[in-house]
């Protein structure tokens, strides 16, 4: 039962990465024509296209998206909890999704970030997924290196980011019940 319950947990992270980068990917307004976002909008367009005909996007937030997540890690609890035969608690289910939402897209974001670092190292800024992280993290970035200006040659704006991110999740780990379980 554990290796199942591994698989169907790393299923539903992956989709889930994919629904919160059409979510950012629409927030930042990134390129999508790019090879990279094609997959993300073809990969959740058949789920999301139906929702947004009865769910309506509010402003630049893609509501329809938003709920996806949400329900995507909902449905993951569920079916690991049954899977172990647990009782179902909705309330606990529905405030683990929310919990585990901001989680993930923190997660994500760190991921792209070290993958942003690396890249740079190694690409010439040609690689279609460098693109699209250039697009995603430079709203983030940007600020911090307006206080904090590279230094004979080194950015250290994406390391001042990534030491912010892990300070908010110790504090999440804190104050947050849940955070710490999922």
């Amino acid at each position: 039962m554990n290796a199942i319950g591994f698989l169907v947990n790393t299923l539903f992270d992956l989709y889930l990465m994919v629904v919160l980068l059409r979510v950012w990917l629409q927030a930042a307004r990134a390129d999508f024509y790019n090879p990279f976002s094609q997959f993300i909008v073809k990969a959740t367009q058949p789920i999301i296209g139906p929702m947004r005909r009865v769910i309506p996007s509010v402003g630049r937030l893609d509501t329809a998206s938003i709920i996806l997540a949400l329900v995507v890690v909902a449905l993951k609890y569920t079916v690991l909890s049954l899977m172990v035969g647990a009782a179902l608690n909705i309330p606990s289910i529905l405030l683990i999704s929310v919990v585990s939402v901001v989680k993930e897209a923190g997660v994500l974001l760190f991921w792209m970030l070290i993958l942003r670092a690396i890249l740079s190292w190694v690409s010439q800024g040609k690689n279609p997924i460098e693109m699209v992280m250039v697009q995603l993290t430079e709203p983030l970035l940007s600020p911090i290196r307006r206080i904090i200006p590279p230094m004979g040659g080194l950015d250290l704006s994406l390391l001042v980011l990534m030491v912010i991110l892990n300070f908010v999740n110790m504090l999440m780990v804190q104050y947050v019940p849940y955070w710490a379980s999922v």
